[in-house]
């Protein structure tokens, strides 16, 4: 079996690109319902899609009445999302976590960093600047790969279409604790805390999943900014 290739996440997400939307996923089948179950009334918001990948989030909001800007470090996924027809309703941007988010203070109805924060080094600081971009009472939604996969080595991976390579893209092995500690440092109240296995029903839907489970994918947390602004 050859060695995988590991990546530094703008290479290893412009190489995803190509199948990211057709592999089947289980962690994105597990997150997506939550995510919308938690902004499934988007018309009329400003919202922010930090690490917006294809658009899978961003043009199922812009589709359904939200003002949306999209960021992403990765200029393949960001092709990828321009191509699609509901692209006309998302302002698409690149830009590179952990620089600060080229936007004034207080700026959105809500923010969304959807299986992002696993790539990034100091979690405080994004989440400070997540805090910062949001209007006061505005909501944040965070998920990630859950911690549990640390124990199985599990990192964000996927398999080369044209050569079947297994590629790694870098990540690090957050805790638990390492997510919660950051958010709450960077003043944000945790409103609801989501845990998702990988179970029969999604192994039958994503046979990737079939070795997990049992074990816990997905850790998702809906979180808000005082409406005081503090």
């Amino acid at each position: 079996m050859s060695r995988p290739i590991h990546l530094d996440p703008q290479r290893g997400y412009d190489r995803w690109a190509e199948v990211y939307d057709t592999e089947g996923n289980p962690l994105v089948f597990l997150e997506e319902p939550v995510v919308r179950a938690w902004l499934a009334k988007p018309a009329g918001l400003r919202i922010a899609d930090v690490g917006c990948g294809t658009g899978r989030h961003a043009l199922w909001l812009g589709e359904r009445g939200a003002s949306v800007d999209a960021f992403d470090a990765s200029s393949g996924m960001l092709a990828r999302a321009r191509g699609k027809p509901a692209a006309v309703a998302v302002h698409f941007r690149e830009h590179v976590l952990p620089a600060r988010l080229p936007v004034a203070d207080a700026t959105y109805d809500a923010v969304l960093l959807a299986l992002v924060a696993d790539h990034l080094e100091d979690l405080p600081a994004a989440f400070r600047d997540l805090r910062r971009v949001l209007k006061p009472g505005g909501t944040l939604i965070f998920t990630v790969l859950h911690p549990a996969m640390n124990l199985l080595g599990i990192t964000a991976r996927f398999w080369d279409p044209h050569d079947g390579s297994e590629v790694r893209v870098a990540a690090f092995e957050h805790t638990y604790a390492d997510y919660v500690l950051a958010v709450l440092r960077a003043g944000l109240r945790i409103e609801e805390i989501v845990e998702r296995r990988a179970d029969e029903a999604l192994a039958r839907r994503a046979p990737r999943a079939e070795k997990y489970v049992g074990w816990p994918l997905l850790l998702a947390l809906r979180l808000r900014r005082s409406a005081t602004g503090r």
